[in-house]
């Protein structure tokens, strides 16, 4: 670990040694970006206990070279939204910030799915003002809500899409089958799905991103805490390596495939240099298996 703190202290971008990546063949974003669900409350509802920190986590995360934050106006709901554009309006060049809309939120830790079309609109012109953009970067359809026909609400993305209100329609925790039909409809650009070295049940949408050179955003890359605290399976590599868990869970997900472009999330700067030092941690071909050797033992 204390090799990585110093990678940070020398290197003043050590975000961008995760590679590059084009989405949607345009947008240039650095591989290893950062999820801000974490700057709000508990509950993912309302004030986060430290707002003043999490503004100085947003700062310093571009600092490092971040340029792709990913958010939703459910995440407070909206208060990540308003965070992010309090600490980083106005934007640097190149950054790229996605959003995302298609839920309802009535409480703390409580999710419903609403895709009606007079909600994503509604939910896509409330991002606009939060973020104090003219046009979303990145929009993703947050669920694919099953009580409204898909058409309707990817036809809602499309319409935006064509006035100017957002530039790229992403999709979040979705089958195959489910991208090649919104593909009839509207271009998708990327996907978000849980997905860390545990837990691999999206790894034929992972590939089919792959094929396509579809952006893949994996939801929960340290797997909710389990790959990286003391009890972690890999706490053995990480010490053989002199790194954290954390480190070698992310330096995994970016071996794992160059369409790979993992969020990890944090309200503390400590834990944002930690993950952020992962970029320049390249795990070899042996290592690389024999975390793959574990995930499937476990």
């Amino acid at each position: 670990m204390q090799n990585r703190k110093l990678a940070v202290q020398r290197n003043q971008a050590p975000a961008k040694k995760s590679g590059e990546f084009r989405i949607g063949g345009e947008l240039r974003v650095t591989r290893l970006g950062f999820g801000a669900m974490r700057i709000t409350g508990n509950g993912v509802w309302g004030e986060p206990p430290d707002r003043a920190g999490a503004i100085r986590v947003l700062r310093r995360a571009v600092e490092l070279g971040v340029n792709f934050i990913d958010t939703a106006d459910s995440y407070g709901p909206g208060v990540s939204e308003e965070i992010i554009a309090e600490a980083l309006h106005p934007y640097p060049a190149g950054l790229v910030i996605a959003t995302k809309g298609g839920y309802a939120r009535p409480g703390p830790n409580q999710w419903v799915e609403d895709g009606r079309p007079e909600h994503l609109r509604a939910a896509c012109e409330a991002s606009l003002l939060r973020l104090r953009v003219d046009r979303i970067d990145l929009y993703q359809l947050h669920r694919i809500d099953p009580k409204v026909p898909v058409e309707d609400q990817l036809g809602t993305l499309r319409h935006l899409r064509a006035h100017g209100k957002i530039k790229d329609i992403g999709l979040s925790q979705v089958s195959v089958e489910q991208i090649q039909y919104a593909r009839t409809i509207v271009p998708i650009v990327s996907v978000q799905n849980r997905y860390s070295l545990f837990d691999r049940g999206s790894e034929d949408v992972l590939e089919y991103c792959e094929r396509e050179k579809m952006g893949f955003i994996p939801w929960f890359p340290l797997a909710a805490g389990r790959l990286s605290g003391s009890e972690s399976p890999i706490s053995r590599i990480a010490a053989r390596w002199k790194v954290t868990t954390s480190q070698i869970a992310l330096a995994w997900l970016l071996g794992r495939s160059p369409v790979m472009l993992p969020i990890p999330g944090t309200s503390k700067v400590k834990h944002l240099e930690e993950n952020v030092a992962a970029a320049e941690l390249k795990i070899d071909a042996d290592t690389m298996r024999e975390l793959d050797g574990m995930a499937r033992a476990s």
